[in-house]
């Protein structure tokens, strides 16, 4: 039932994931959203990426609790949460716009995925949450994202009040959502007029102020290597583990 998908049409790309548990990403999406993002970067015809997900109540519920339960050594939990590093790092590097749509809820990693995004369109229901410190480790992997987005005040906010849902309307008034809208339709109208306009937009003007806008990260593919193993080695702790099977019940 889990899946991505990938459609083109008119120059615009569209990336799409689901899954049954309010769009959680397991490791197997999460390779699939790194793949297909590095080749619509590749691909002539696509001019701009729009990155959605399925639904109407949540964006993305982050990282799949079943998966993270089942984490056994480090070296299993550093591959688990490089699967994040490996989709923000394809965003970051992706010479096309990514729009991304938020449509609804977005915990932990979901709010990095918003914030590797070069533009996010949201509606009202889009509340935010960083749920990392809650289970017992951290938002390590997608922090820089976020931090580089938000700003470190309004990162460590989210980061320390772990439980604490942000609304949409403060989630733009740090800078995570370039727009709240508010309703679907509405946001749907907005996203389809800015991947149009890109779409006739010069390509190459286009990767350049990508360049531009992501200056500074060059490091990233060592940084969030290193975070990813930090988190896997949290995520064996008898405190996280307690804590994910409490989630995971109350899911």
């Amino acid at each position: 039932m889990e899946y991505v998908r990938t459609e083109t049409h008119n120059g615009i790309t569209t990336i799409e994931f689901h899954h049954p548990q309010s769009n959680s990403l397991p490791g197997k999406i999460l390779e699939q959203l790194a793949y297909e993002i590095h080749f619509a970067g590749t691909h002539a015809e696509t001019k701009v990426i729009i990155l959605k997900s399925t639904g109407d109540k949540t964006f993305c519920a982050g990282a799949s609790f079943n998966e993270l339960v089942e984490i056994k050594n480090e070296a299993e939990g550093q591959k688990f949460f490089s699967g994040f590093a490996q989709v923000i790092n394809a965003m970051r590097k992706c010479p096309k716009f990514i729009i991304a749509r938020i449509q609804g809820k977005c915990v932990g990693g979901g709010v990095g995925i918003a914030a590797a995004a070069d533009y996010a369109i949201a509606t009202v229901a889009a509340e935010i949450k960083l749920s990392e410190l809650a289970v017992g480790i951290g938002p390590f992997v997608v922090g820089p994202a976020v931090e580089r987005k938000i700003g470190p005040a309004a990162f460590s906010a989210l980061a320390i009040d772990a439980s604490m849902w942000r609304n949409s309307e403060w989630a733009k008034r740090k800078g995570l959502f370039a727009e709240v809208h508010e309703n679907i339709e509405n946001m749907d109208e907005s996203i389809d007029r800015l991947a149009n306009t890109l779409s006739h937009s010069n390509p190459e003007a286009m990767a350049e102020m990508k360049k531009m806008f992501w200056n500074g990260t060059e490091h990233w593919d060592e940084l969030l290597k290193m975070r990813a193993a930090i988190s896997g080695k949290l995520v064996l702790s008898a405190f996280s583990k307690t804590a994910i099977e409490k989630f995971k019940t109350k899911a």
